[in-house]
């Protein structure tokens, strides 16, 4: 990554609400900033620059070791920078897809950083805290399905890493350590500088810190 591009990764990071009970922060940020409209490097989906005055796109890939549910979580937020350098528009992964992160009278950002609440367990992401009760297994997926689904294996990493039975039944025993409740109350977490690299070298890391998992919780 170049230095500018690390500077504004810097400049533009977004803040995180973590449920007071949440047992699992990132461990690393795959920045990637584009000048012109391009495929996400990490994310299937197209980035476009549809506002005139749109600059920049800042991409962070923010990585958990864990979900409540599986090993390995990539979660992602897009900064929209403009040639004032302010913030004009935020989006942000949500079980696949993304949502609008940024309010319609913008009073989740100070211009520069946008506040995005997170979902307790699951790191999906949404300006506001009211809509994760409305999913279906919200209570039950950090209790009961604490571990269910194991080692996840997306289209990023096939081929590079496997799964198994056998590594699905490792992973669920010990995420079954970690079941909790949301507790509906928010900390906010600002992103440490020293989690920031390129998303190039990001896909590098994540194989080796899943081995590392694995290796640990056996």
């Amino acid at each position: 990554m170049s230095v500018d591009a690390m500077s504004l990764a810097k400049q533009y990071m977004p803040i995180l609400e973590l449920d007071e009970h949440e047992p699992f922060l990132p461990v690393a940020v795959g920045v990637t900033v584009l000048d012109h409209p391009a495929p996400s490097p990490s994310f299937r989906r197209q980035l476009l620059f549809d506002h005139p005055a749109t600059k920049y796109i800042i991409e962070y890939a923010i990585y958990w070791d864990y979900d409540i549910q599986h090993l390995y979580d990539l979660e992602h937020v897009w900064i929209y920078v403009d040639n004032d350098g302010t913030v004009i528009d935020c989006e942000a992964s949500f079980h696949s897809k993304y949502f609008k992160g940024l309010l319609p009278d913008r009073s989740n950002t100070d211009g520069h950083h946008v506040r995005l609440y997170c979902q307790a367990g699951k790191h999906a992401f949404s300006p506001l805290k009211e809509i994760f009760p409305l999913i279906p297994n919200y209570r039950t997926c950090t209790y009961e399905q604490a571990g269910d689904v194991g080692l996840i294996i997306t289209s990023l990493f096939e081929g590079i890493f496997d799964t198994s039975a056998e590594i699905n039944k490792q992973v669920h025993t010990y995420l079954q350590r970690y079941r909790f409740r949301p507790s509906e109350l928010y900390i906010s977490y600002f992103i440490p500088e020293q989690l920031l690299m390129s998303w190039e070298q990001l896909r590098k890391v994540i194989p080796a810190r899943i081995e590392d998992e694995l290796k640990s919780i056996n």
